[in-house]
């Protein structure tokens, strides 16, 4: 098995276990009027943007389920810079940042308007760094292959909000503190990652349903326990709880956007995971919510 047939795979045709309960979950979920939920999203392979399967169906209940915002702010693992910015144009531009996959994926175009004011009231918001308005990104796979499941008519204004890759973990938990207010105002924070991502070291002979490698199981049961306990400090250091740390995460592009997901729980929020599946043997789908 190849790579791409193995991106391809991951994107669609692992059957999970029922998210039945969860679904009913997120049903009854009510908007107090004071903050919109935070999730955090496993977001996996570029196919699950066009594929119907566990994961996007998820995503699509959620859109349906948890209030509807009036914007969308997603900081996405591939959108990696020196500095922070966030996008500011009218329309953001579909970014196709990958390659050997079906011309299907190159030719969706999800046209979801932009939003240069929120843009500047989000740089007003963060006081601890210059924040720059950006004119020439757009929105990557880590963004639009989630929310045009979630938001298919793309009527909802989406921005992405840039990772600077040279800053330590306490830098993004610190920057992201300060978007609090925005979940007051209507806009749906999400991170768009995963908790566990190594591709140099997928099982590309052992693609069973949910495989995962011991280590995985063990760094994946451990972040949902310090994300349940609310032991941030601990998952901001998370080289330090686990020999596997370094395996789960070899770099951390795909754990930063979780740190901006924690660092937006208010004291009145609980947590729910789902699409908690590890593929390959060292990835995890595995995802969460505020509310």
């Amino acid at each position: 098995m190849n790579r791409n047939h193995f991106l391809k795979l991951i994107g669609g045709g692992i059957i999970m276990a029922t998210l039945q309960p969860f679904y009913n979950y997120i049903k009854d979920l009510k908007y107090d009027g004071n903050r919109m939920p935070v999730l955090f999203i496993g977001h996996g392979s570029p196919m699950n943007g066009i594929e119907n399967n566990e994961y996007s169906q998820t995503w699509a209940e959620l859109g349906k389920s948890i209030p509807t915002p009036k914007a969308v702010l997603v900081i996405s693992a591939h959108w990696l810079s020196a500095g922070t910015k966030i996008t500011a144009m009218n329309n953001p531009k579909t970014i196709h940042d990958f390659g050997g996959f079906p011309q299907q994926l190159f030719d969706v175009q999800y046209p979801a308007p932009g939003n240069p004011d929120l843009a500047l009231e989000t740089k007003k918001l963060i006081t601890t760094t210059n924040v720059d308005m950006d004119h020439d990104w757009g929105l990557d796979h880590g963004t639009w292959t989630v929310v045009r499941h979630m938001y298919p008519k793309a009527d909802i204004p989406v921005l992405q909000l840039s990772i600077d890759y040279y800053k330590p973990a306490e830098y993004h938990y610190n920057l992201a503190a300060q978007l609090a207010d925005l979940r007051k105002k209507g806009v749906l924070i999400i991170g768009s990652g995963n908790m566990v991502h190594n591709l140099r070291m997928v099982a590309w002979d052992k693609m069973n349903t949910n495989y995962g490698f011991d280590w995985a199981h063990e760094m994946n049961t451990i972040f949902k326990d310090k994300i349940g306990n609310g032991d941030h400090k601990a998952l901001m250091n998370y080289e330090k709880l686990h020999k596997a740390a370094t395996l789960a995460i070899p770099t951390p592009d795909h754990y930063w956007p979780m740190i901006y997901s924690l660092a937006l729980r208010d004291k009145k929020d609980d947590v729910t995971f789902f699409n908690d599946s590890f593929v390959g043997g060292s990835l995890t789908m595995t995802s969460f919510m505020y509310s």
